[in-house]
């Protein structure tokens, strides 16, 4: 194993002297334990962590919507105008403050023509959404969203502890026989987890993100903020601490699972108890794209047609026109009852 520290007074390279089990700079003759230099580090890898947060939050921009409260980002070089959910003006209220810089990104693939283009054949096949549900000004609001998740991969030790039977039936004679054997059976391993993918962000748009779900864990890439220029992006408000309990359950179950299916056959499997023990994780803080669409009818309903910026992936919410239903109704019965006067006089005939 190569040691590569630095000397953390002048910066050169350090060398390793058997003697005295101490890391010597050669150049300004210092000496420094491993431990003293693993500290140093550390400490190094803070500053530039908090370096660069302090540089991302420098260089985007917080909006606010007054009427419905919503809160968007934009880097410098991106103008917010309008809320993407109400369509209403949005508020400049200064630089980001208070938030994480993602560690991955999954850029968005698909253009915004593209994303109308799907808009237009997921609503256009419909035959009883409101005339300006597909006119051009409402089209052209549709907007390239960044919304946040945290991704976690975990290596774990889980086991699992079942009561089972195997049933055994057959005749003999008049006599039909049944044997009942039971076992306890203790199952366990080391399972790798990866991208566990968790919303950063409130239960209000849930359905929806589930619904354009998943991102390809290969479209991840390291962040970059030239990756947010013309889009907009999400605040995350659901911290990482608040999410490990409902990570390590879906572990938990999950985990439970493929150790069953590891399980010979048995007429019944009944687990009692299962356990996890997690022995490392990583958390991702990332930005996925979706294009979304809202629209909001004469009450002020909202309805939402969302698009996965990577795979195409939709999910749709749609309006209805209560009068063409009423006019569809009409004709359907007119050409009803034409058809059975119809039907009628052939008969007859």
């Amino acid at each position: 194993m190569t040691l590569t520290y630095q000397c953390p007074n002048c910066g050169a390279g350090l060398k390793f002297d058997a003697d005295t089990q101490l890391f010597k700079c050669e150049f300004c003759l210092s000496e420094h334990t491993e431990i003293d230099l693993e500290k140093t580090e550390a400490h190094k890898k803070a500053e530039e962590a908090k370096k660069q947060n302090e540089e991302f939050c420098n260089h985007m921009n917080e909006y606010l919507c007054n009427q419905c409260g919503a809160e968007i980002t934009a880097d410098e070089n991106t103008v917010a105008d309008i809320c993407p959910y109400c369509h209403s003006p949005v508020v400049l209220s200064g630089k980001l403050s208070g938030q994480k810089m993602p560690t991955k990104i999954v850029p968005f693939k698909y253009s915004k023509d593209e994303a109308i283009k799907h808009f237009l054949a997921f609503a256009k096949k419909k035959w009883f959404v409101p005339k300006d549900f597909t006119d051009k000004a409402q089209i052209e609001k549709i907007k390239g969203i960044y919304y946040p998740f945290w991704v976690t991969d975990a290596d774990t030790h889980m086991s699992i502890y079942a009561n089972a039977t195997k049933v055994r039936t057959w005749r003999m004679g008049d006599y039909r026989y049944t044997e009942t054997s039971y076992y306890n059976v203790h199952r366990q391993g080391n399972i790798h987890f990866e991208d566990i993918v968790h919303s950063a962000y409130s239960e209000a748009d849930k359905r929806m993100l589930e619904g354009i779900l998943p991102f390809p864990a290969t479209s991840q890439l390291d962040f970059n903020m030239s990756f947010l220029s013309g889009f907009l992006a999400k605040k995350r408000d659901i911290e990482r601490e608040t999410l490990e309990d409902d990570v390590k359950e879906r572990i938990n179950t999950h985990g439970a699972t493929i150790l069953r299916n590891t399980v010979g056959h048995y007429s019944t499997f009944d687990i009692k108890s299962k356990s996890t023990n997690i022995l490392s994780s990583h958390w991702d803080y990332s930005l996925m794209p979706i294009w979304l669409l809202t629209y909001r009818n004469k009450k002020g309903k909202a309805y939402t047609f969302a698009m996965n910026g990577h795979t195409g992936k939709i999910y749709g919410e749609l309006p209805i026109d209560k009068k063409r239903v009423t006019i569809g109704g009409v004709i359907t019965g007119v050409l009803s009852g034409l058809l059975a006067v119809l039907l009628g006089g052939i008969f007859f005939l």
